[in-house]
């Protein structure tokens, strides 16, 4: 079966529905003079940009919210074509991008730096300025709501922007830059589609000043490798292999859902679904058993999303196959469905260990795999284990094995009694290889910025009224080191 997201041509990506294999259509990949262009067109709109007073800034980001809600049922409708995804839930990944551009009009005329008070007639402060050129690398599995993150962040502090949308939804990309682009001045936003050898060429260009990336771990890393020698600010929230660990004294059942939750929501490609789960020995069998028909009831009924294309099934599958030829069990899934499309059923597999890919890479399918623990300290000591660092989640009752959880696992995220949520306005840094640097929140336009350091004092010769001029340092002084 052809892939459903292929390039028919070295300079063409033609994209096919996941889950009827039809053609959604074709799209140009940028050339090396087309990179070019856009990065010296970007180059050149910035210092203007950067002069437009951040409140200006943030009212055109506020105009670019309302452009994007009133385009909302045309990009969900073009998302759930070429990725497969629910149109509710795309719809929700638009209204997501809406609210998070409406965010940053908010926090970039309140983005502040500090100041200090040292002598009366002397101050120091911090100036926030822009970078200059940002590249925006963004994923297929939310391919909007990311990209409104990364975009809302970059311009409303100051930076022009040149965004290359996932391979695997290049029609949602281009379709969002010409949604938004006509907001703001012209080339503050430019969108370029391609590949990998386009995003590879970005990175290579030392006109490009910071580089947000949120995909793969290997593209991430290659990523920040390249900025060595470019002297690029990287930003990247890549992948993730999370943990849930779930201990003796929680309600099965409740446990169970909440795996199938982090393991099966938008067919488990979410960076922070759940990608391992460590159960405690005393709950084990009713876990397992509740487990079990949660993913078989949404395999009876139908509710899972086909995966993105067919080479992502390819990839699940090995993950599966593999574990199974090592000792696992397929109590319910495992097996590619017939049929068109990239469809794969809600799979657990039960006597998994840690040496088995499912367990120790990211799967990114709906894929639980569940090890038996004998121990909360076990159990914790085997989920804090890897080289990734996104998040984890703990099931519990305790405060201690809670607080204990807390401060063992290296993550940029924990989460106690459940897998998904969070306030409004949160943010995280992943740890290891899922990346570095603040990806979203109010913290994403410290990352957009550098910082001015100013230092202003009174001349020896003016002093307060009625005082003595104050003392400063003069030519045979050294400052403090």
């Amino acid at each position: 079966m052809r892939s459903t997201t292929l390039a028919t041509a070295e300079d063409e990506l033609t994209i096919l529905d996941p889950r009827t294999g039809a053609t959604v259509g074709s799209l140009p990949v940028a050339r090396p003079a087309d990179v070019a262009d856009a990065l010296d067109a970007a180059r050149a709109a910035q210092p203007g940009w950067a002069a437009t007073p951040t409140a200006g800034r943030g009212r055109l980001i506020r105009a670019a919210a309302g452009a994007l809600d009133g385009a909302a049922a045309e990009l969900a409708e073009l998302n759930s074509r070429e990725t497969g995804r629910p149109a509710g839930e795309a719809l929700a990944g638009i209204a997501a991008g809406v609210s998070t551009l409406e965010q940053f009009a908010e926090l970039g005329p309140v983005h502040r730096g500090h100041s200090l008070r040292g002598s009366i007639l002397a101050a120091d402060y911090t100036v926030a300025e822009p970078r200059g050129v940002a590249v925006l690398l963004t994923p297929w599995n939310d391919p909007v709501a990311v990209a409104c993150g990364l975009i809302g962040a970059a311009l409303v502090t100051g930076n022009t922007a040149v965004h290359k949308p996932s391979e695997r939804c290049p029609h949602v990309g281009k379709r969002l830059g010409e949604v938004l682009s006509p907001v703001f001045p012209p080339n503050v936003l430019l969108t370029l589609t391609g590949g990998a050898d386009v995003g590879t060429l970005l990175t290579q260009q030392a006109s490009v000043d910071v580089f947000a990336h949120v995909g793969s771990s290997d593209a991430g890393s290659r990523i920040a490798r390249a900025a060595v020698f470019t002297g690029a600010h990287v930003i990247r929230e890549n992948g993730g292999n999370d943990p849930l660990l779930v201990d003796e004294d929680v309600d099965p059942g409740w446990a169970a859902e909440q795996a199938a939750i982090g393991s099966f929501s938008n067919s488990g490609q979410i960076c922070t679904s759940v990608e391992r789960i460590y159960v405690h020995r005393a709950i084990a069998e009713q876990f397992c058993g509740a487990l079990v028909e949660q993913a078989r009831s949404r395999n009876r009924e139908g509710r899972l999303a086909p995966l993105v294309d067919t080479r992502m099934r390819d990839a699940v599958h090995r993950h599966v196959a593999e574990s199974l030829q090592l000792g696992a069990r397929a109590a319910e899934g495992g097996a590619v469905p017939e049929g068109p499309g990239a469809f794969y059923p809600a799979t657990v597999l039960l006597e998994c260990t840690d040496t088995m890919d499912v367990m120790a890479e990211e799967t990114f399918g709906p894929v639980a795999p569940v090890r038996v623990v004998d121990s909360f300290e076990q159990g914790l000591s085997l989920a804090a284990a890897g080289r990734y660092g996104l998040a984890a989640t703990v099931l519990t009752g305790s405060i201690a094995h809670a607080q204990q959880a807390i401060a063992a696992l290296p993550v940029g995220t924990v989460k106690v009694n459940g897998v998904f949520g969070g306030a409004p306005g949160g943010s995280a840094q992943p740890r290891g290889e899922s990346g570095h640097g603040f990806g979203y929140g109010p913290e994403l336009p410290d990352e957009f910025t550098r910082v001015r350091v100013v230092h202003v004092a009174a001349p020896p010769a003016i002093g307060l009224p009625g005082q003595a001029p104050a003392p400063g340092v003069t030519p045979a002084e050294e400052p403090e080191p």
